[in-house]
């Protein structure tokens, strides 16, 4: 049960205000964003044709916690670094067809005191921005200055619904500081009278924490979240050895590798809950977590492949190097791989289409994938 001071009820609900209207049904591409789907996925090749209407912009990579799922915990990718103003702006520069920003990577956005400023600059282009928070710094001067900036979307990763399960997966005993922060930043919107950003919660599916998603339900109402987010797992697939893998990133700790019948009970009893609450629980594609496990048993010959993220989105870290998306850090540990080019020392427009950037895109059409893309589809979520 989750250990907060106040009694959590069947009959608190998130406020109307932030309700949506339905729950997620068959999944389908309506439910990707728009940016996702600017490009028809028939007309895919080596090279993209139109610039990238969605980007990852890593605002730092320094984080005050050491989840066990992470591998920023367990080695340094790059040169720590946090965005500096003047190069969030040569990013922006870079990107005029823009449309979503996401404001994080590997490390926690509100490490960055220009995130409002940032925020406010995005939003002023007409871009909608969002970002996952680990909320334990979500004091409430950053909630009055995230809503007031205009940020969108604003997603809590909690991977747990008690103190226990919280530490053992996040690394810290901060569980009830997320969700006093949480909590309270929900109330503070109210005030405002804001009804945005809309917020959610996170919550990496594993064996460690499926018991408890019908209490992150319970707890989402609580706070006056709407919804609730049960994601795959992402862990080293090229590893010969998994025994020499850091933390919890092994297919053992993953929920959706295997179907069990248990799992398929307690997410259940989650949805029913979620509707009982005004809760929407999903997961990838707009689907229910009950539908996205079932569908981890029939897949495709090549599930990768209906991956759009190399033809329609970029995702740039602190240092300015571009990634093939926000997934592949936590795929592989030969990162070097993983980068297609810097733009601060080369203009994206030359690099999105260049050899590397096209390689890329070419081998994920086909049955032999980039080593960080063959877990797509297969272990974890497009």
């Amino acid at each position: 049960m989750c250990s907060v001071s106040e009694p959590i009820t069947l009959v608190d609900r998130p406020p109307e205000g932030f309700r949506f209207p339905s729950g997620p049904d068959e999944p389908g591409p309506n439910y990707l964003p728009a940016e996702y789907r600017a490009v028809d996925p028939a007309t895919r090749g080596p090279t993209a044709a139109v610039k990238p209407r969605c980007v990852f912009i890593e605002v730092t990579n320094h984080c005050n916690l050491l989840c066990e799922t992470c591998p920023r915990t367990f080695t340094t990718y790059e040169t720590p670094m946090t965005l500096s103003w003047e190069n969030f702006l040569r990013v922006v520069a870079q990107f005029p067809d823009m449309t979503r920003a996401v404001l994080h990577g590997i490390g926690e956005p509100l490490l960055n005191r220009d995130l409002p400023r940032i925020i406010g600059y995005l939003k002023a282009r007409g871009v909608s921005v969002l970002f996952n928070t680990n909320a334990t710094l979500l004091s409430e001067d950053w909630a009055r200055e995230l809503i007031a900036a205009g940020l969108d979307e604003l997603r809590v990763s909690i991977d747990g619904a008690s103190p226990v399960t919280y530490a053992q997966i996040r690394g810290a005993p901060l569980f009830h500081k997320v969700v006093k922060n949480l909590k309270r930043f929900c109330e503070i919107q109210r005030e405002m009278g804001a009804t945005l950003p809309r917020p959610s919660l996170f919550m990496t599916g594993m064996k460690e924490n499926i018991a408890e998603v019908p209490e992150v339900v319970r707890l989402a109402a609580w706070m006056g979240v709407p919804e609730v987010y049960v994601q795959r797992m992402v862990y080293y697939v090229d590893l010969k050895d998994e025994s020499s893998a850091p933390g919890m990133m092994t297919s053992g700790h993953a929920l959706f590798d295997d179907y069990d019948v248990i799992e398929a009970r307690t997410l259940a009893e989650a949805e029913a809950l979620g509707r009982e609450l005004g809760v929407v629980l999903k997961s990838s594609g707009g689907m229910t977590p009950s539908k996205s496990l079932e569908q981890s048993q029939h897949r495709d010959g090549k599930p990768w492949s209906a991956c759009m993220r190399p033809w329609t989105t970029a995702y740039v870290t602190a240092n300015g190097n571009c990634l093939p998306c926000c997934i592949s850090p936590f795929a592989t540990n030969d990162y070097d791989s993983l980068i297609l080019g810097n733009l601060f020392e080369r203009p994206f427009d030359e690099l999105w289409n260049e050899p590397r950037y096209q390689a890329w895109r070419e081998a994920l059409l086909s049955d032999a994938p980039p080593k960080p893309c063959a877990g797509c589809g297969v272990h974890w979520s497009l």
